[in-house]
């Protein structure tokens, strides 16, 4: 971990020169981001070592942090020059109802759709610790099916509290919202139906990318 981390750290000194300045607090902001993934990630690694499947509750305080949903929005508006104010920053760092929709969106759809067979042995095979899904069916003692009923649950309200965030007025401007917004959708995408399209990659990831990148529509 301390080659990657040092690479991310050498690459945030870069963007820091680059800005001079003017807005220092973007870089910290995203510095604090990233030392909240990695702190995270060694509590995962703790729980794979130590072969321990915490509480549902316990296992989405650390797996929501590492669905980098707070690292990516921050990341994201640090390339959007001088719109975003000191304020949204912190604002995304204060981890808002539409930012904790979002980890939920992300991470319980990533968690199911990589329960199923072949992604489940590829992610053991890697050395992952347990997922949302296998946290309640051990917590509550009942079936994969049900553990999956009651996640899409969560996912729904999630999508509730995102549609709200975006349609009730907000200090936020729409155009930063919509990059939150944009994070669920991708999600979405990726692992709807509990497909796991990000490890499995097909035809349908493979014609997405194309037409956006290499066969893009005519305007």
């Amino acid at each position: 971990m301390k080659p990657c981390y040092q690479a991310l750290l050498d690459a945030y000194k870069e963007i820091e020169e680059k800005e001079n300045e003017e807005r220092p607090y973007c870089v910290h902001s995203a510095k604090e981001a990233m030392k909240s993934v990695v702190r995270a990630y060694h509590n995962e690694a703790k729980w794979f070592h130590g072969e321990r499947i915490p509480s549902v509750e316990e296992y989405l305080s650390v797996a929501l942090v590492t669905s980098d949903v707070t690292l990516f929005t921050i990341i994201s508006f640090v390339g959007m020059g001088k719109m975003p104010r000191k304020e949204i920053f912190e604002w995304v760092l204060n981890d808002p109802k539409i930012m904790k929709a979002t980890f939920t969106i992300m991470r319980l759809m990533d968690d199911m759709a990589s329960h199923n067979r072949a992604s489940l042995r590829f992610e053991q095979e890697r050395g992952h610790a347990a997922s949302s899904v296998e946290c309640y069916m051990k917590q509550h003692g009942v079936s994969e099916q049900h553990a999956y009923q009651e996640l899409n649950k969560r996912v729904e309200d999630g999508w509730k509290d995102v549609n709200q965030g975006c349609l009730r007025p907000t200090a936020i401007p729409m155009h930063l919202l919509s990059r939150i917004l944009n994070f669920a959708r991708t999600r979405d995408f990726m692992y709807g139906g509990r497909k796991d399209l990000f490890t499995n990659v097909g035809d349908t990831m493979n014609d997405h990318i194309r037409s956006l990148f290499l066969d893009p529509v005519p305007l």
